[in-house]
């Protein structure tokens, strides 16, 4: 009985290590904006931070889109691979239901699933854990994982930081991404170019990892010193920063993102592509009769006589 929780908690686990390391125009034309498709000429760095600036307050108002994604990562990483996702997402509020697939999760080592369907819902992530799973908990496929609920269980006021932060850079806001970018000392105009079928313009600038804490919002809850020790981390183990690519359409939409980092032990590269903004993201937790919580599994392991280990 001990070995099959373990077995269940090893599986939760390294499900849950893919899940948190793939861890923001007008409503009408005033006359005065540039827009993104409007010319092929070259734009100074104020006129394509106009064009940011639009594109961020009409997808900040859209709300939702769908989103196909590919996280590829390599280097000495454990996680090394290609992760792809697909589904829809919204920000305001932050919600999710998407589809994962690929080498990464092979990578995160034995029994996780090939393929993960994973619903983010009032600050809680539901990780379908497959049938394999439900055969061994009585029909229960769906991990509940409440992030604050599991700092909370570490007694860690750090863990409860880097958990709350890590679900909230799940959800890929694409008009965070554009106030990021607008932070970017190195903005610039690249040019036309067709994605997906649409006309666009192309923008990419670098942020050190001091300019995007900086920008972020996510790391207000974090004190000078925190940043400041954060920061010092994040350079000694390597991090270049972030060079992060954005094509915006006609609309003033963003339609593509390209976001790379580079560290010591490898690269991250995260491509974007999004569609039918404003589309209503109807995302719904699972039964409560599919689903096991695991915070409750960790306490029932500990209660077992593991709980050091767990």
């Amino acid at each position: 009985m001990v070995m099959a929780a373990w077995k269940r908690a090893g599986v939760c686990l390294t499900a849950a290590a893919v899940v948190v390391g793939l861890a923001g125009c007008q409503d009408g034309d005033d006359g005065g904006s540039k827009k993104a498709g409007a010319s092929a000429k070259a734009q100074t760095r104020e006129e394509a931070a106009e064009v940011l600036q639009a594109a961020f307050k009409k997808t900040s108002e859209a709300k939702s889109s769908k989103i196909r994604m590919t996280v590829q990562t390599s280097g000495t990483a454990a996680e090394s691979g290609t992760v792809e996702m697909s589904g829809v997402q919204g920000w305001d509020p932050a919600v999710m239901d998407v589809t994962m697939k690929g080498s990464g999760f092979a990578a995160a080592g034995p029994g996780t699933p090939e393929q993960m369907r994973m619903i983010m819902l009032d600050g809680v992530m539901y990780v379908d854990m497959g049938t394999e799973q439900a055969a061994e908990m009585d029909g229960k496929r769906w991990m509940k994982m409440d992030f604050k609920a599991l700092a909370d269980a570490s007694g860690d006021p750090e863990v409860q930081k880097q958990m709350t932060g890590g679900l909230e850079n799940m959800n890929q806001d694409p008009a965070q991404q554009l106030a990021l970018l607008l932070e970017s000392p190195s903005l610039k105009h690249v040019g036309p170019e067709k994605v997906d079928g649409v006309e666009a313009q192309h923008y990419k600038g670098t942020l050190s990892f001091k300019e995007m804490i900086d920008a972020n919002t996510s790391f207000d809850l974090l004190s000078k010193e925190e940043r400041d020790e954060l920061v010092a981390t994040a350079e000694k183990s390597g991090m270049k920063g972030f060079d992060t690519e954005i094509w915006v359409n006609e609309d003033d939409l963003p339609v593509k993102m390209v976001v790379g980092m580079t560290m010591a032990q490898g690269t991250m590269k995260m491509t974007s592509h999004f569609s039918d903004y404003g589309a209503k993201a109807e995302v719904e937790a699972p039964p409560a009769g599919e689903t096991f919580d695991f915070v409750q599994m960790l306490k029932d392991l500990e209660s077992l006589g593991a709980g050091s280990a767990a």
